[in-house]
């Protein structure tokens, strides 16, 4: 009964356990492949702990995309610190690491948009939110009117980056410096399209 004790797991642990081996299994197939029956095999336990936690293979793909895209956004958030151009450099390099040294989750967060669940394409949509808003913010610190078009231009460009990473740090040996400098022309790019004008 002591060794019963010390081993068993609290109910939210043995959730964050089962997310966290989730998110391990996009490192080598899709989200979509991802089902409750292998994740129960994986994990040792029964099928109905799995639905019991997460009511469905639905549920349990939120939660996984929802852990993999809090691991990006907390790998890859700004240094406040650093003036504005150095941030998003900062902010670029990181990304372009996490993106190869977290490959299949990346990509399963990227495709996840494309998922036929609304609760899983929500999730996706807010990490691109919060992403836009990091480059957002750093154009309106270097005195950008903020305008709608501003916002719509650099919110675009978040997919573009998206797009670009998967085939230039995906499928590549291209350098990483090579791919952040890119990213970085890029958007001062479509910043620099915008022009100065207020709406």
């Amino acid at each position: 009964m002591d060794q019963d004790r010390r081993t068993r797991l609290a109910p939210d642990e043995r959730r964050r356990q089962l997310v966290a081996l989730g998110v391990a299994t996009l490192v080598d197939e899709p989200l979509e492949a991802l089902t409750i029956e292998q994740l129960a095999k994986l994990a040792g336990v029964s099928r109905g702990l799995l639905f019991y936690y997460f009511g469905s293979k639905q549920g349990l793909h939120r939660e996984v995309v929802l852990a993999a895209r809090d691991g990006m956004l907390n790998a890859t958030r700004p240094v406040d610190d650093l003036a504005p151009l150095d941030r998003l450099h900062s902010t670029l390099t990181r990304t372009v690491q996490f993106v190869r040294d977290h490959s299949g989750t990346f990509y399963s967060l990227v495709r996840g948009a494309a998922s036929g669940d609304p609760e899983v394409r929500e999730v996706v949509e807010q990490a691109r939110v919060e992403q836009a808003d990091r480059v957002i913010a750093v154009f309106l610190e270097l005195g950008m009117p903020d305008t709608q078009m501003l916002r719509i231009a650099l919110r675009s460009w978040v997919a573009f980056a998206e797009e670009a990473l998967i085939e230039g740090a995906l499928t590549t040996a291209m350098a990483s410096e090579q791919i952040v400098e890119f990213l970085e022309r890029s958007v001062r790019a479509v910043a620099a399209s915008v022009g100065t004008e207020s709406d």
